[in-house]
């Protein structure tokens, strides 16, 4: 694994734009399961009855007992050393941009300002009739939190039956095909249109540096290097090679 490590290393360090596709796997280690997990949301609530559009406009408050359930397990999360890792490496000037799927806020307090979000952040909310918006923080004593004008309020996160935001595609499709390094972390890449991200950038001459517990259909196909394991630990050990890296360069 060391020499895996090591070659992941070098192929970052030599990377003139690196981005990274992570999902649910990065923050499994703040206790946030996967929601299709045995242990996640899914299993306890049919998300077509509970994270349809149509179903909040209809039955908000009703949607809301899985929302508040979700929003319980959020903010009590904090970064862990996957986050945090890759926060370190955008500071280092290493890892450009992180296209996630997660909406738990969790990259941006770890340390990372450039974030693509293609379901959304948990931490604001929104009023679908009068368009006011709020933090979710400053209504969490609220179930269901409500706006001013009355009405219950959703949370920034896009539902089933809602698109993906049409400048999260263009800018992470963009970024795919330029990039030169792809950090795959946490995601099997099966949902769409995550699952193009990495297809755009093997396409383009990007190599592929996947993170995952198991192997996925990634592994055998676009993988590069296969770092197996969880993101936490490989992320911060793949941080301390690139300063190690860094060092020797600057001597």
């Amino acid at each position: 694994m060391q020499n895996l490590i090591e070659q992941s290393a070098d192929i970052i360090g030599n990377s003139e734009l690196t981005l990274a596709l992570t999902g649910a796997g990065v923050s499994v280690e703040s206790g946030i399961p996967d929601f299709r997990s045995a242990q996640g949301l899914w299993s306890k609530y049919d998300p077509a009855e509970y994270a349809a559009i149509d179903a909040f406009r209809a039955r908000p408050e009703m949607v809301w007992e899985m929302l508040r359930e979700m929003d319980d397990l959020i903010s009590d999360a904090k970064p862990n050393k996957a986050h945090l890792g890759m926060g370190e490496l955008e500071r280092m000037g290493c890892l450009h941009w992180i296209v996630t799927q997660n909406v738990d806020n969790l990259h941006q307090r770890g340390g990372s300002k450039n974030v693509i979000e293609y379901h959304g952040n948990s931490s604001t909310l929104s009023c679908l009739w009068c368009g006011r918006g709020y933090l979710s923080e400053d209504r969490r004593n609220q179930y269901p939190p409500r706006c001013d004008c009355g009405k219950i309020l959703k949370p920034d996160v896009v539902f089933f039956g809602e698109a993906i935001p049409q400048d999260a595609l263009s800018r992470s499709f963009q970024l795919a095909s330029a990039a030169q390094v792809l950090l795959v972390a946490g995601t099997s890449a099966v949902v769409s249109p995550a699952n193009s991200i990495p297809a755009i950038a093997k396409r383009n001459g990007a190599r592929i540096i996947e993170i995952n517990m198991e192997r996925t259909h990634l592994t055998d196909t676009v993988t590069d290097v296969f770092l197996q394991g969880s993101a936490g630990t490989i992320i911060s050990d793949l941080v301390d090679a690139v300063k190690r890296k860094t060092a020797e360069l600057s001597i």
